[in-house]
Parts: C-alpha cells; sequence; structure tokens
C-alpha cells in the first residue's frame, strides 16, 4: 500500500460483521489495516470527524455527509427480507403506539430512522421517544422495555430479542423485513465509505483496502458454517442458529441495493431527516 501509515479501517463489533472479519483473519488482510472495532454510530462519528480513513458507516450518517465521503463499491450490510438483528419490540401492537414511549437504540441512527418512518405512514402513529443511557442500546430488551411500551433494537441484543420475545408476549417487528414488505426493495443499513480528501490523495490504498474486503466476503461466504461453529463458542447462540442469520444478511451493493438506498434517502429526505441526494445518486470510487 501506498501510504507511509496502515489505513486507519472501522469494523462494526456486532455479529452482523463477525464474518467479514472472519475472512479478513483468514485471508491474512489484517497486517495491512489499522482495525478499530466500535459500534456503528461511534464508527460513524470517528470516519465523519477524520479519526478513521475508511469504515462502514451508518447510511444516515452517510446521507448527512456525502459531501465529505466516497462509497466503496459493492460493498454493503443489509437484507432483502428478514434481517432479525434490527427489531422492534413492543408491549403491544404498532397501532397501539400512538402516544406511547418508545425508546430508541443509540447505537444506530439508520434502524432508528427506519422505525420511526415506518410507525408514522404505515401504522399512522407518533410515539414519545425516548433515548436511553448512552449504554442502554447494548443491553438487553428487558432494559430497553423499562418505562417504554416498546423499543428499537439493533446487533446482538435485537438477535436476543428475536429469539425471546414471543414468549414473553412481546411484537416484534423485524424492521428489514418490514421494509421490503412495505417498498419491495432491499434495506442497506449501513455502507462502507472513504473519507473523499483520503481518497483523492491514496485511491491505490483506497481500491486495495475494497479489494480486501470483497476477496474476504467471498471467503467468509464459501465458509460460513464453520465462522458459524466459530462463533457459538463465545455467543449465547448455537452455530445452527448463527449460520441461519449469516446467511440473510446482504452484504452487497448491487443495482436492487442502490435503488432501495435511493428509496431510503428519498423518504429520509421527505420527514427531514437527511438533505437529499445528488441527482445522479451516491458517488463511489473508481476501481
Amino acid at each position: 500500500m501506498s501510504v507511509a501509515r496502515r489505513p486507519r479501517v472501522g469494523h462494526i463489533r456486532f455479529l452482523n460483521c463477525l464474518p467479514l472479519y472472519w475472512g479478513l483473519m483468514r485471508s491474512g488482510e489484517l497486517i495491512h489495516v489499522d482495525l478499530h472495532h466500535d459500534s456503528p454510530d461511534r464508527l460513524g462519528a470517528a470516519l465523519v470527524a477524520g479519526g478513521l480513513d475508511i469504515g462502514p458507516v451508518s447510511l444516515v450518517d452517510y446521507l448527512n455527509h456525502a459531501a465529505d465521503l466516497v462509497l466503496l463499491p459493492d460493498l454493503a450490510v443489509g437484507s432483502d427480507g428478514p434481517v432479525l438483528s434490527v427489531n422492534l419490540v413492543s408491549r403491544v401492537p404498532p397501532a397501539d403506539l400512538d402516544g406511547a414511549v418508545v425508546a430508541l437504540t443509540p447505537t444506530s441512527r439508520t434502524g432508528v430512522l427506519l422505525a420511526r418512518l415506518l410507525l408514522a405512514d404505515r401504522y399512522g402513529v407518533r410515539p414519545r421517544y425516548l433515548r436511553p443511557a448512552p449504554d442502554g442500546g447494548t443491553g438487553s430488551w428487558r432494559a430497553m422495555l423499562e418505562g417504554a411500551a416498546a423499543a428499537v433494537l439493533i446487533g446482538d441484543p435485537a438477535l436476543r430479542a428475536h429469539h425471546e420475545a414471543e414468549r414473553h408476549g412481546l411484537v416484534r417487528i423485524d424492521l428489514g423485513e418490514a421494509w421490503r414488505e412495505w417498498t419491495g426493495l432491499p434495506m442497506v443499513f449501513a455502507v462502507w465509505a472513504a473519507r473523499r480528501d483520503f481518497a483523492a490523495a491514496h485511491p491505490g490504498v483506497v481500491k486495495d483496502v475494497q479489494q480486501a474486503f470483497l476477496r474476504s466476503r467471498e471467503l467468509c461466504l464459501a465458509e460460513l458454517d464453520e465462522v458459524a461453529r466459530a462463533a457459538a463458542r463465545w455467543e449465547p447462540f448455537d452455530a445452527a442458529t448463527l449460520a441461519s442469520y449469516f446467511r440473510l444478511l446482504d452484504f452487497s451493493l448491487g443495482p436492487r441495493q442502490v435503488a432501495g438506498l435511493r428509496e431510503f434517502a428519498r423518504r429520509a429526505t421527505a420527514a427531514g431527516a437527511a438533505p437529499p441526494l445528488p441527482p445522479e445518486g451516491p458517488q463511489f470510487i473508481s476501481v
């Protein structure tokens, strides 16, 4: 790589990005990057502030900072249907949440905005939204529901809620599945981006990192059962559950995913939550 230091690259610490990390380890690509593990919101803030050069960023954060960022082609975290790990968990049906308190995870702006759009535009309700303490979104769904009728969860807490909600009499809305039913399109929760100034100064480095992630993705997809068996050693899920979950995730960013991204951007702009994309759409590095 043609930069004096290793590029500072973000990595989401949730299970949904474990397959990509596995691929980086297996391929030996980790030695070429300075990898930073954190939650999606903190990684996005670091990328925007210049603390990272390249990394995953919440789609909402990308939309709000698109002038400073350029996307890596064909890399994202999303789903084309159920995702299992981005959920609205509620004590009552969503249509009964008008005026009720809904607790919001602090770790994902995209999941939170998607839930708000769905509740307002699909269910016609206007809840009162509450953001818990900064560590509230990393705890259990029980902690998130203290004093609230419903909660938006992402990542590992949401995956646990997926398996526990029904037996506790809770309604669970899979937000990836709800988006697909609502629009017919895939949902993109996070994208990989580089700072525009870094990409301009080091285009070869950004291409190398993008290619490393693509190789990692292909390797992990070929070894998902092995990834799941390894993860089951330290996670509260068995290997079969994790393998099924990993196979639902979509790490690509092809034409259908870009169409889903643009539709979400359109709705976010209409809701006043993000500036509009340029007419030509998101800007990618050339590879």
